[in-house]
């Protein structure tokens, strides 16, 4: 079989945007310093202080520290020392408690005069990959936490690179070789696209996801079942998966096998093979039903709901959530708030556009994306919207398309690497981004 030269291209395009991006936040630490605290939204001027960091034991380990903050500490710290690990943060009636290295605060199940991790918060699959492949790594001799944090950047970008080729094959037939490469370019330099380089959930997500789609594309529903299960663990808007798969399975007519009656079934037998296509077909919903009716899903919705605010389309909430912070981005009266909003509004625009606009070449991967664009939009606060858009295939095709005009290539290349750079240094400084 001839091999694709397209692929090797895009291998080498991934490990040079890994090293480019992990160089320049290195080179940004190195040249620059910034001035504390963030004002980019109220509760960041408390919590990004010079001391915001104290007892923060998974933020403060130096080895690959660009590329921890924020919710990173969450990850590694059920990587390393499980949900209850007494150094993360952790809720209880009494408010937010942050560990103490000389007294361990405990975290035991909340209740009366209990506590519960945050880390609740966060879906097993990849602190579980992070843990995996930390195992070979200890053999460079760093302590847990620093082998931890190489592993969760490692499993990232492997993850980014499953996305990229799964990307090209989901395009190649529709818009050319050229603009599956484009598409897979594109998804890297979004700009967000960084956070596809930390220890964060995008990377791994977007592998699980767009694999999910390219292996449902090409009639594999097995491989499909178990990487849409997968995203699922992964981040729970995993789950709407079950909608391209499901419309995939409906299309196949497999389903009519299923109306037979109790005499057919007595004489001819069930209909086995339908019934497990649709298993497959469901199982990005049938594993978050297991999951979230398990003690870590009923954990997950106590901590977002009582501490990060966030619950299932809170649309009320998030409509007037977005909209005060439109009015406020134009109030121009604190420059980091309006800043942050901008970049906000501009993904989250292009996102919407992009994901409508694709409605009608890929219906499927659409439906997933938008699916995917409300479910992050309508879960509560106004934030992160731009780093959640990079789950939704239907936006990277879009901007492919567009890309076959090379002006707009051009523009849209300079202004995301630009926002980009931004962005990943000032996540680099634990400065808030999404």
């Amino acid at each position: 079989m001839k091999k694709d030269p397209a692929i090797r291209n895009i291998v080498l395009m991934w490990l040079a945007w890994a090293l480019i991006v992990l160089g320049f936040q290195a080179l940004a630490t190195s040249r620059l310093q910034p001035t504390w605290p963030d004002h980019a939204q109220e509760w960041t001027t408390n919590e990004t202080g010079p001391a915001y960091q104290k007892n923060r034991t998974y933020l403060l380990e130096p080895f690959m520290n660009n590329q921890v903050a924020w919710d990173s500490e969450y990850y590694l710290g059920i990587a390393v020392g499980g949900y209850d690990d007494p150094l993360v943060p952790a809720m209880s009636q009494y408010g937010y408690l942050i560990p103490n290295f000389a007294t361990h605060i405990p975290t035991i199940v909340a209740g009366p005069g209990g506590r519960m991790s945050l880390s609740y918060a966060f879906l097993p699959l990849y602190p579980l990959l992070i843990r995996f492949v930390a195992y070979p790594l200890g053999l460079f001799g760093l302590n847990p936490i620093a082998t931890a944090t190489l592993a969760g950047v490692l499993v990232s970008l492997l993850g980014t690179l499953a996305g990229m080729l799964a990307l090209y094959d989901l395009t190649k037939d529709s818009l050319g070789k050229e603009g599956g490469l484009r598409a897979a370019f594109y998804l890297v330099i979004f700009p967000t696209g960084f956070f596809l380089a930390q220890v964060y959930t995008e990377g791994l997500f977007v592998g699980l996801a767009f694999g999910c789609l390219a292996m449902l594309k090409r009639g594999h529903w097995l491989p499909a079942a178990l990487l849409g299960a997968a995203a699922t663990l992964t981040r729970a808007v995993g789950v709407t998966l079950v909608i391209p798969m499901g419309i995939m399975w409906f299309r196949t007519r497999e389903w009519y096998a299923l109306d037979l009656e109790w005499r057919q079934i007595y004489h001819q037998g069930l209909p086995w093979r339908p019934i497990g296509r649709a298993l497959l077909a469901f199982a990005p919903l049938i594993t978050f039903l297991i999951w979230k009716f398990s003690y870590l899903g009923f954990a997950f919705d106590y901590i977002e709901a009582e501490f990060f605010g966030r619950g299932f389309m809170n649309i009320g909430y998030a409509f007037y959530a977005w909209a005060d912070s439109f009015r406020s981005m134009w109030a121009y009266e604190i420059p980091q708030h309006s800043a942050y909003y901008f970049t906000e509004f501009f993904g989250m625009t292009i996102g919407l556009v992009a994901i409508l606009r694709c409605l009608k070449t890929h219906p499927e991967l659409a439906w997933f994306s938008l699916a995917v664009f409300l479910v992050s939009w309508g879960s509560g606060p106004a934030q992160g919207m731009h780093r959640y858009v990079l789950g939704a295939p239907a936006v990277f095709v879009t901007l492919a398309r567009w890309g076959e005009n090379p002006v707009f290539d051009r523009i849209w290349t300079i202004a995301s690497l630009l926002l980009m750079g931004l962005l990943a240094t000032l996540f680099a400084f634990n400065m808030w981004v999404a």
